[in-house]
This record gives C-alpha cells, structure tokens and sequence, in this order.
C-alpha cells in the first residue's frame, strides 16, 4: 500500500538549510580575527608587534645620509655604513668585548646579548687600571642589556665615546647614552629604530602589544633618567626594525648626547 501523496512528497523534500545561529557565528568571526592577527605577527618576523615597512624599500646602510634622507637598510651583518672609520672594522662580535686601547681608555664593542650586562659590569670592576673611557661600536642587541650596563656606565661616572667612522645602532645608543660626558664624532654614525621587547610572537596579540608598551616605557624613562630629549624616540617610533634612523651630529645636539658648547 503507498503512502499517501502528501506524505509522500514531504518524505523526498530536501531537508532544509538555516543560517548558523548568531553566537556561532560571532566567534567563528573572532577566531579569524585571531588567527589573522597571528599570522600579521609571523609574517611580520615581529617578537615585540612592530612591522617591518611596506613601503618603498630605504637605500644600503652604506649610501651617505643627508638631512631629510637618514633612514637605511637595516642589516648591519651584510652592510656597512659608508664612512672612513678611524681603524680597519673587521668582524663584529657575537656579544660585547671589553679590551684596553690604552691607560684608562677600553674598547666596549659587539652586539648586546642576552647576560652581557652583568658580564661586562663584572669584568669593568676587575680592570686594573680602572676604566674612565668606554670607546664604542655596537650593531645593537638586547634592549633590557643596555639599559641595565648604561645604568651601572652612570653611576660609574664612565665617559663614552665615538671614533670617526664607526657605528652605534639600535640599543647601543642606550649605552651611548649612559656617558657621564659623551665624545662623539662628527663622522661616527649613531642609528635608532624600533625595538623588539618579549620574546612570544604567537597569539594572543595583545600580549605583544603589552611588551610593546612596557618596552617602551622603561625606555622612555631611562631617557630621561640619562638626560636625553624625547624627541629622539619620535624617529625611533617610525623607522620599523629592519630600517635604521641615522642621527645627523646637529641632532644629537639637539637632542642632548653631544654638550652644546656654544
């Protein structure tokens, strides 16, 4: 016996399809928007939420600078900048090094890494005779490091120093800074940009915007601590990483790391 027509006809419709309920389809919105935010953060190589530039790429580290054209290519281990430093540079180290020139006078050179603050403090307090002068060249490094051995450079009442040609980029300026007096020559390059604080780039993103904030607000204090104008950190804020701001010598006076003598 068949069924009737009408229950025939309802047995072979289509099942029909409704729209996900709105709470599904809210988070199923907040899990792209995560996992977009996530892969901007990869994409971007960034441990602290800054982005390299998407703009026009700048020139080599090693063309001149010029007021108003200051920003180059960032990768100190392909490049160097195009000056005529005062001793062949050779190979930068993978950590900082503490060498006697001569007398009181040390050389503080290579990248910052992680532990090198409480090493070299350690090591300046076993100089014999004791530093007075830290001469520097530094591609940069670890943002915290510098801060802490730029304290201790402070309270030390060290001067710092700068030999013609050669370079101090990224958080060197920190220790740069630190200089109880700060000889810096009108030929040596002093570079700031954007830092990378804390050490996750995976979600969720506002722990990287935290870092960011936090990051930049012990710079900011250190800055004022050393006596350097913070008008310094509004070239730092818009170079990204893989760019370097180039200081001209008018602007490190200006901006307190050379002592205007006039």
């Amino acid at each position: 016996m068949s069924a009737p027509p009408d229950l025939e006809t309802e047995a072979t419709q289509e099942p029909e399809v409704t729209s996900p309920p709105l709470v599904a389809r809210i988070l199923t919105g907040v899990l792209v928007l995560q996992l977009g935010l996530g892969g901007l953060l990869v994409l971007g190589d960034v441990q602290i939420g800054a982005f390299p530039g998407f703009g026009p790429e700048a020139p080599p580290l090693s063309d001149p600078v010029r007021p108003g054209d200051q920003r180059r290519v960032f990768r100190p281990d392909r490049d160097r900048p195009g000056t005529q430093p005062a001793r062949p540079p050779g190979d930068i180290p993978a950590r900082l090094t503490l060498d006697q020139i001569e007398g009181t006078t040390y050389r503080l050179e290579g990248e910052i890494a992680p532990g090198d603050a409480a090493r070299m403090i350690e090591r300046l307090a076993s100089l014999t005779p004791a530093a007075e002068r830290l001469v520097l060249q530094s591609p940069g490094g670890v943002v915290q490091e510098a801060l802490a051995l730029g304290r201790h450079i402070r309270e030390a009442g060290l001067t710092t120093q700068m030999l013609a040609g050669e370079f101090c980029y990224s958080a060197c300026p920190y220790v740069l800074a630190a200089g109880a007096t700060r000889d810096i020559d009108d030929t040596a390059q002093v570079g700031v940009h954007q830092h990378y604080f804390g050490e996750s780039t995976i979600l969720p993103a506002a722990f990287a915007v935290e870092d960011i904030q936090t990051g930049q607000g012990e710079v900011v204090g250190y800055l004022v601590e050393m006596g350097i104008d913070l008008r310094v950190m509004q070239h730092a804020l818009t170079t990204p990483p893989d760019e370097i701001y180039v200081l001209l010598p008018e602007e490190l006076r200006d901006y307190g790391f050379i002592a205007d003598t006039n």
